[in-house]
């Protein structure tokens, strides 16, 4: 009897030192990894895929997606992975060399497929890696355009890994839910702002804009790395004057001694909005959106 209690005991501490982490190694090697471009594709893919997927983000927060170079890392990580989330438009004109080092059985997901694009002339250096022609990108400053991205990222997972599905489809009909909230929320705001135009430092709010029935009267950086001419300082500042604003919105993701050159100039303040998230107090894109509603709110309102 002694024995035969010894035996399952010793039974008992193998299946817990062996089983289990081989069980929970296996369970790993399952998840889906998913590549997304920039934290708020990253953040819909968890959104999504829950605790059936793996993200790799490639652009770390805080950086900008316009001057982001891989690191042979990253392409390496990249390289197992089966489904690549992008925004499209030539924004990561930097993918196409990604994506080709992948697996062949990769799925691309463009999220700015088939939605109605903002044309805009400052992201021309973009040509010729970009299929839609001079179209601005930042499409997931608009919250129901997100509900579109939703959809796709939930068909690509679906595809890759049928058997979850019903999961796949639940998560995301749960979270276009708060997506729907989210723009109630910021209608109802913005609908009391005073001031309808303001001054952004590069081209990212058109679609909120839109959206909103706001404007971007003028904007700072002419492109990507461009400096402002003094021509263009003198247009921005006269927009200031002519709808009587204290207020220009810089971004974490670039310097902001241009703005606070220009605001000291017009006698204004500098205040930030973030088009991309993934800080403190900003990790989620429902986060990220309630600090901009709230920062424009105290600029515009």
């Amino acid at each position: 009897m002694l024995k035969l209690k010894m035996s399952k005991i010793a039974a008992i501490f193998l299946f817990f030192i062996i089983i289990i982490p081989l069980h929970t190694a296996f369970a790993a090697v399952d998840k889906i990894k998913v590549v997304a471009t920039i934290t708020p594709l990253a953040d819909f893919a968890k959104q999504v895929g829950g605790d059936k997927i793996e993200v790799i983000l490639l652009l770390p927060p805080g950086a900008s997606p316009h001057t982001y170079e891989p690191t042979p890392k990253i392409i390496r990580a990249i390289s197992e992975a089966k489904i690549f989330l992008k925004i499209g438009t030539g924004l990561e004109f930097w993918a196409d060399r990604i994506i080709k080092t992948a697996s062949a059985k990769i799925s691309i997901v463009d999220s700015s497929a088939g939605v109605d694009l903002i044309k805009d002339t400052r992201h021309s250096h973009h040509s010729g890696h970009n299929n839609h022609g001079n179209a601005d990108p930042h499409i997931w400053l608009d919250p129901l355009i997100c509900m579109e991205i939703i959809k796709k990222i939930e068909t690509a997972l679906s595809k890759a890994d049928p058997l979850n599905a019903l999961y796949y489809r639940k998560n995301a009909a749960a979270y276009c839910d708060k997506l729907r909230k989210l723009d109630k929320e910021i209608a109802d705001k913005t609908k009391l702002f005073r001031n309808r135009e303001y001054v952004t430092f590069h081209s990212a709010w058109n679609y909120f804009s839109r959206r909103y029935g706001l404007k971007v009267a003028a904007v700072i950086e002419e492109g990507p790395g461009k400096e402002p001419s003094p021509r263009h300082i003198k247009k921005i500042m006269e927009e200031l004057k002519r709808f009587n604003t204290r207020v220009i919105f810089a971004e974490p993701q670039f310097s902001p001694k241009i703005a606070e050159t220009i605001a000291r100039e017009a006698g204004a303040q500098v205040l930030f909005l973030d088009p991309i998230g993934g800080q403190k107090d900003k990790e989620t894109y429902i986060e990220m959106m309630q600090y901009n509603l709230a920062i424009m709110a105290k600029a515009l309102k």
